[in-house]
């Protein structure tokens, strides 16, 4: 992208702090957008979905019992997990080790939903996670958090709160592209993660964005809009 307009909104936000959440089901395309975002504003970026795949695949690496509640929260606990929130290159590392290009297989995927139920595991991973959205506030540099439940648990009071979907035909040729899984996933992902978070229907003071119609250029550029639209309209 990096437009006029993309600069003249980075330029205004520029040592703000702004926390930008953006929620999102299955192959709605959130993380990329979220992250292409982030490297148009100047802003940090956060995965946290990528923090939860990460002790998913810990967790199977050590042969936790994924049908333990308790277990799975000691080891959300436990684990020393590194988020390195740069957008052009975001890695993720548990004890010094980059395993960024392992939370993507095809076990880790099928297995997350049921880690990432845990009230433990959720309660450990909040809280990781708002330091880091807090240290990049406080920074003035400010970040794109991306997930599930950004804008209504992690960090309800965000600046700018954003629910980007699309329909699921389109989530599933997304996904497909993604990871070359089946056609199911994207529905059995959106039922699995039902049980936790209302991702469907935005909450008070989110923003809908569907990019079922959109290219990613388009959405990236819808997305940049609001920011500056939102940040206009408060210090108007």
């Amino acid at each position: 992208m990096s437009g006029d307009g993309s600069q003249y909104v980075s330029q205004q936000i520029l040592g703000a702090g702004l926390v930008i959440a953006i929620d999102g089901p299955s192959g709605a395309g959130k993380s990329t957008i979220a992250r292409l975002s982030a490297a148009e504003l100047g802003t940090r970026f956060l995965d946290t979905g990528a923090m939860y795949r990460a002790l998913t695949w810990y967790a199977l690496q050590q042969g936790t019992d994924l049908n333990d509640p308790a277990a799975l929260a000691m080891l959300a606990a436990s684990i020393s997990l590194q988020v390195e929130d740069v957008p052009h290159a975001p890695r993720v590392l548990i004890n010094g080790r980059d395993v960024t290009a392992l939370l993507r297989s095809e076990q880790v995927t099928s297995m997350v939903s049921r880690v990432s139920a845990v009230p433990g595991v959720r309660e450990q991973m909040i809280a990781r996670q708002r330091q880091l959205i807090k240290a990049a506030q406080e920074s003035g540099r400010g970040i794109v958090a991306e997930g599930r439940d950004i804008t209504t648990v992690v960090a309800p009071d965000a600046d700018v709160k954003i629910l980007l979907t699309a329909s699921e035909q389109v989530r599933q040729q997304r996904r497909q592209g993604q990871l070359g899984v089946g056609t199911d996933a994207v529905s059995a992902r959106d039922l699995a993660d039902s049980q936790v978070n209302n991702f469907t229907t935005p909450a008070p003071g989110v923003e809908l964005l569907d990019s079922s119609d959109l290219s990613e250029e388009e959405t990236l550029e819808a997305v940049v809009a609001i920011v500056g639209r939102v940040f206009k309209a408060r210090h108007a």
